[in-house]
């Protein structure tokens, strides 16, 4: 059966279900194909890159990477890192730095050098005996295959378990890593990666750092096009000119995508609901503006078990509701549609200073009703950005208003905020206090 990274096939994919048995089964492999007897089980793609990194001279057997430059010398260059933007972001949604966490998050340059690792005392030693630090070169000439430099030769997501990896000390761990894009030029700028002991891979693992990579490239296109551009996703500002040039007609589309009764309407006319399913998929549509493909899609919204007809047969079924408002390969909104969610006026307000208006616009979550992993993460990193910005705007009305309301009726942080401000005994505070319990006992039950 072949993996969804395209790195091996084998009839029964274990490295979840039993990893130490997969890992016993790849191990084996390796073994055979070092020796000069390609194992079948092993893609054609991945013998391809060991035999790249042998013939640059890596040993399977004892090679440590290449340091480009010292641990202090990286951090010094990490700090003015371009990426050194999102990285508060990524680790606050990727690492795991408590007492008992296994994994650690990396992010590397675009050729592979590590800039920034993440994690508990006890990933940061393991990582420490595989010189995984700041500063080494973690590219296929610097130490054989893996999954970060499987994502740069690729330019595309990887994820390598065990024996995958070329070099034998690497046998323990499992690797998930894909390119982060300049936005604009679409210029692979870093590499972001996930690494642990093989036994702490999930089979959300690969989308998680997916979402990472989203959130990074999200967060670079915001920081890079001037707020008066910025109004929605997909760059209307961008799209306008190149609706121009071409001669079209501009026509809006509006989405309504907070809550749980999505719907879409063109150039003023009336709303037509969204199934949820489609509401998903216009959600991923407006979240990038470099597109999707129908591959890609499919992942993000069904899993391992999507295909690309089934994207395609919704893309058709959006197309006979709304008219041509799409492009395809990759798919995106057409370069004639301004796109307006109710989601991106909130994040507009909030990139503005406008928090009091953030806030009456941001009537209920993104897509309540929907369990999408994808769809979930930008869902907490709006509730997210609205709660800070609220906290910190020093309005004390305002905090009480969102700890009051469905958005914010766990957000503690800004309860005691408001605390601070008018005193724990105000009436008030008590009122938050009293929900903030029933929410948690409600969560509890």
């Amino acid at each position: 059966m072949r993996q969804g990274n395209g790195s091996i096939t084998h009839p029964s994919d274990l490295r979840f279900s039993a990893p130490a048995e997969y890992a016993r089964t790849l191990r084996a492999a390796h073994e055979a194909t070092i020796s000069g007897h390609p194992d079948p089980h092993l893609s054609p793609s991945l013998i391809k890159s060991w035999q790249r990194s042998l013939a640059l001279g890596i040993n399977p057997d004892q090679h440590r990477p290449l340091h480009r430059h010292e641990v202090s010398e990286a951090r010094s260059l990490s700090a003015g890192h371009r990426l050194a933007t999102v990285m508060p972001a990524l680790s606050q949604l990727l690492a795991d730095e408590t007492v008992t966490g296994r994994h650690l998050l990396i992010v590397t340059d675009h050729e592979g050098e590590v800039l920034w690792r993440v994690g508990s005392k006890q990933a940061l030693r393991l990582a420490d005996s595989l010189e995984f630090v700041e500063g080494a070169d973690w590219s296929e000439s610097g130490v054989g295959t893996n999954a970060i430099s499987e994502a740069l030769v690729t330019g595309a997501p990887a994820q390598l378990f065990s024996a995958e990896h070329l070099v034998r000390t690497h046998h323990d761990w499992a690797c998930t890593a894909s390119p982060i894009r300049d936005p604009l030029s679409g210029e692979i700028v870093g590499v972001l990666d996930v690494s642990g002991p093989f036994e702490s891979v999930t089979p959300d693992s690969l989308r998680l750092v997916r979402c990472g990579v989203r959130l990074a490239e999200e967060l670079l296109r915001s920081a890079a096009v001037p707020n008066g551009d910025a109004r929605t996703p997909g760059h209307p500002a961008r799209r306008d000119q190149r609706a121009r040039r071409d001669g079209r007609a501009q026509s809006q589309l509006v989405l309504r995508l907070l809550g749980d009764a999505p719907s879409a309407a063109l150039d003023g006319g009336s709303r037509r609901p969204l199934t949820l399913r489609r509401a998903e998929i216009m959600a991923l549509l407006a979240s990038r503006d470099q597109g999707w493909s129908a591959d890609e899609l499919a992942y993000e919204i069904h899993g391992d078990t999507g295909t690309g007809a089934a994207i395609r047969t919704e893309m058709h079924r959006i197309r006979n509701i709304l008219g041509d408002v799409l492009e395809a390969n990759p798919y995106r909104f057409d370069s004639t549609v301004n796109v307006v969610t109710d989601a991106s006026v909130v994040a507009a307000h909030l990139r503005d200073g406008r928090v009091a208006e953030a806030c009456t616009a941001y009537s209920a979550k993104l897509l309540t009703r929907s369990a999408n992993l994808a769809v979930g993460f930008m869902r907490d990193e709006l509730n997210a950005a609205v709660g800070a910005s609220i906290r910190s705007s020093g309005d004390a009305r305002l905090m009480l208003q969102w700890c009051t309301s469905d958005m914010g009726s766990s957000d503690t942080a800004t309860a005691a905020a408001a605390a601070a401000l008018i005193g724990p005994n105000d009436p008030r505070c008590q009122l938050v206090s009293a929900r903030m319990e029933r929410v948690d006992r409600e969560l509890r039950a």
